[in-house]
C-alpha cells in the first residue's frame, strides 16, 4: 500500500489468501511512477552494488534503480503482467542484462540463492498473508555480510476514511519498527540492527495536493 507499489486483493484464492488475477488486471494500466521508493534510494545508496532481490517489484521502479547502480537484480511479484512491464522498462532503461523477473506467490515460493541486499518495500496486506514468515526467508537469502531492508506504513494515511472501511481492511496490521526486529528473531551475535526508526514523507492526497505519511524503516546486516 505504499505510493509504488503494494499487494492487496478483493477476492481470496488459496496460499496468500490474495490472489494473482487482481493485480494482473490492475497491471492492464501503468500504476505507479516509475520512481523508486524514497526509503530504498536513502538506505541504499552507500552499499556496495552486488546481488540484489526485490520482494513485490511491482512494475519494476527499485530494481531499474538498483540495477542503474550496478546492482545485479532479481525483482519478484505475484503479477506476471507487471513482471511483464517491468521488463520492458528494463529494456528502454538499457539495464535487462542485470534484471531477472521471476513470478512468485510469496506465500508458496521464494528465489533461490543468497543475496548482499533483500528489499521488502511495503508488504502490507489484507486477509491471510504470511508476513513473517516471508520476511524470516527474507533474512535467510542475505549472504554474510549483506543488508535486509524492511519498509512499511506506520498506520493509515491521516486522510484514509478508516470508518468507512471493511473488517477486513480494519485487520491490517502496522507493525511498529521495533516489532519488525524483534518478529524476525534474528541470533544473537549473528546480525547488526543498523536502522529502526520511523520517518514522515510527502505523499500526495487524492485531490493532488502535498500530505504527510508516517513510515518506518528496518536495516539489519548479517554478520555471519
Amino acid at each position: 500500500m505504499s505510493d509504488h507499489r503494494h499487494q492487496q486483493t478483493q477476492q481470496q484464492t488459496p496460499g496468500s489468501g490474495w490472489g494473482e488475477s487482481y493485480w494482473d488486471d490492475r497491471y492492464r494500466e501503468r500504476v505507479w511512477s516509475g520512481n523508486p521508493n524514497a526509503v530504498l534510494v536513502r538506505e541504499a545508496s552507500g552499499l556496495t552494488p552486488g546481488r540484489a532481490l526485490d520482494l513485490g517489484c511491482g512494475e519494476g521502479g527499485d530494481a531499474l534503480w538498483l540495477a542503474r547502480r550496478g546492482w545485479r537484480v532479481t525483482g519478484t511479484d505475484i503479477s506476471g503482467v507487471a513482471l511483464e512491464r517491468a521488463a520492458a522498462h528494463a529494456r528502454d532503461a538499457g539495464v535487462a542484462d542485470r534484471v531477472a523477473w521471476e513470478r512468485h506467490d510469496l506465500a508458496d515460493s521464494f528465489p533461490a540463492g543468497e543475496y548482499d541486499l533483500v528489499s521488502a518495500c511495503f508488504l502490507h496486506t489484507f486477509g491471510a498473508f504470511p508476513r513473517e514468515r516471508i520476511l524470516h526467508t527474507a533474512a535467510r537469502a542475505v549472504a554474510p555480510g549483506g543488508v535486509l531492508l524492511v519498509a512499511g506504513h506506520a498506520g493509515w494515511a491521516p486522510w484514509q476514511d478508516t470508518a468507512a472501511m471493511d473488517e477486513l481492511q480494519r485487520a491490517v496490521r502496522f507493525p511498529t519498527p521495533d516489532q519488525v526486529v524483534a518478529e524476525l528473531e534474528l541470533p544473537e551475535g549473528a546480525w547488526e540492527v543498523l536502522v529502526a526508526a520511523e520517518h514522515e514523507r510527502v505523499q500526495n492526497l487524492p485531490d493532488g495536493t502535498p500530505g504527510t505519511r508516517t513510515d518506518n524503516a528496518v536495516v539489519v546486516r548479517r554478520l555471519r
